[in-house]
């Protein structure tokens, strides 16, 4: 029971706390509200417990076979995080030109989790920290994905409510510029160590 109740504290505090999902699924609720941003916000909760399941059967140890694969995956990812940025700063100026803006499809919001670099640290120290070498293994692995599955749409949700909350208080033109502009600037923060750790390796 204690193993569990440690695994749910760990799941509440990595899923409820600022980062690029919660970040993402809060601007998609301001711009298109609850019933659009749902592909999104399953895509996201569905689509980590996916990755902890194959982080924990070894999926995360090509990465250590291959680093440079790793690396590449990380570049490939703060690039998608900086153009994404860029989509929720601009989401009102895209609404107003003659391209409609649409919200991410459940398939993107799975994806991104493959190259959002708190995801990944989350799930690594998930792995580490909740499982035991041995026959056990697989089954914790199981229990950790679920835990996390299952905590996850309420705290990533919270985020989206909230975002759906401000739309309706966000009305003007203006007002909800400078949110997508303050959740674009946001979402560059949040990439900013992982900038610096790429350029270390390469300087």
């Amino acid at each position: 029971m204690d193993y569990l109740i440690a695994i749910v504290f760990f799941a509440i505090s990595s899923s409820v706390t600022p980062g690029p999902n919660n970040i993402t699924v809060m601007a998609s609720g301001v711009n298109f509200g609850i019933r659009k941003s749902m592909p999104l916000f399953l895509g996201i909760c569905v689509g980590f417990a996916v990755m902890l399941l194959l982080v924990g059967i070894g999926f995360g140890q090509i990465f250590d076979k291959i680093p440079a694969l790793h690396i590449f995956i990380k570049f490939i990812g703060t690039l998608y995080l900086l153009y994404l940025a860029f989509l929720i700063a601009t989401a009102d100026e895209i609404t107003m030109s003659n391209t409609p803006a649409k919200p991410l499809t459940f398939m993107k919001g799975a994806l991104f989790q493959w190259l959002n670099a708190k995801a990944w640290v989350v799930a690594t120290g998930a792995i580490a920290a909740f499982t035991t070498v041995g026959v056990d293994f697989y089954t914790q692995n199981i229990i950790i994905a679920l835990t996390f599955l299952v905590i996850s749409f309420p705290c990533v949700g919270i985020w989206l409510f909230f975002g759906s909350t401000l739309k309706k208080r966000l009305k003007s033109k203006q007002h909800r510029k400078v949110f997508n502009y303050s959740m674009g600037g946001l979402l560059v923060i949040s990439v900013i160590p992982v900038i610096i750790e790429l350029s270390v390796q390469f300087i």
